[in-house]
């Protein structure tokens, strides 16, 4: 995947930012806070979206999406 981003995402939850997600053309990856591997490709925001969520673990928040 492509090191630049043509969109951000912040993910943020009740402790602050809990990872991001970014653009690459028609795909989408994300990375958690506490780490620094990116995961995907994703083929839409909203699956994203999703997966950054379900990464957070059981019983976590959805977390808050803003565009940066």
């Amino acid at each position: 995947m492509s090191t630049t981003a043509h969109q951000t995402w912040v993910a943020l939850g009740p402790a602050g930012a809990a990872g991001s997600i970014h653009r690459h053309g028609d795909r989408f990856s994300v990375r958690l806070r506490s780490g620094s591997e990116e995961r995907g490709p994703f083929d839409s925001l909203e699956v994203a979206k999703q997966a950054l969520h379900a990464a957070l673990g059981p019983g976590a928040d959805r977390p808050e999406f803003r565009e940066h």
